[in-house]
């Protein structure tokens, strides 16, 4: 008995010491909220300059040498980019004609999804998969008329030569067997691109 006293008697000694100080002050608990890191995308501009093959679809492709039902030409060809993430890129693509070989010249527009790779911190891989257009109008007598749409595709690397600024070359698959005239005779034609440029990420 005279130790539950005890007990009782300590308890509330220590518990009007506590209540002595004043009024009690609630503490909040410190909740810490999560940091997600988001990569933010980043758009990018460039430049090229491509080496174009335009042909009848039956004649196989020569880039480096001239042959019947081939024209080769120069175009000059600008991208417009935005890099989702370090895998995965949308590009929008224009080329057009500033030198021709022999009977046509062209111009194409493109949209593609640019599934890409970094294989270093500067240098990477990609593909494009998409859809776009070539017009081709004949020039020096040559009676050629295509303007059509349809699926386009191509790979190429690119690499970081200082901050922001990166070379990149491809090759591009614009056209496969688009319907056309040449002459008065229908025709299907093949149209594709080496380009060699440099682009600006911002």
């Amino acid at each position: 008995m005279k130790k539950l006293c005890f007990s009782v008697v300590a308890a509330m000694v220590v518990s009007g010491s506590v209540y002595a100080g004043g009024d009690m002050v609630s503490v909040e608990p410190v909740v810490e909220t999560p940091v997600v890191a988001v990569d933010e995308g980043d758009f990018y501009v460039g430049l090229g300059l491509s080496a174009v093959s335009t042909r009848d679809a039956a004649v196989s492709m020569d880039i480096f040498d001239g042959k019947p039902g081939q024209d080769r030409l120069g175009n000059a060809t600008f991208q417009l980019g935005y890099n989702f993430n370090p895998y995965m890129a949308a590009e929008g693509r224009f080329t057009t004609t500033f030198m021709k070989e022999d009977y046509v010249d062209m111009y194409g527009w493109s949209l593609f999804v640019k599934p890409q790779y970094p294989v270093t911190e500067a240098f990477k891989v990609y593909g494009l998969l998409g859809y776009g257009g070539v017009t081709m109008d004949g020039v020096n007598n040559g009676v050629v008329d295509v303007d059509d749409t349809g699926f386009q595709w191509g790979l190429g690397a690119s690499y970081t030569v200082i901050d922001n600024v990166d070379l990149f070359f491809d090759y591009t698959s614009l056209a496969k067997d688009m319907d056309g005239t040449y002459g008065v005779s229908a025709t299907q034609v093949d149209a594709d691109a080496f380009t060699l440029g440099v682009s600006y990420n911002f």
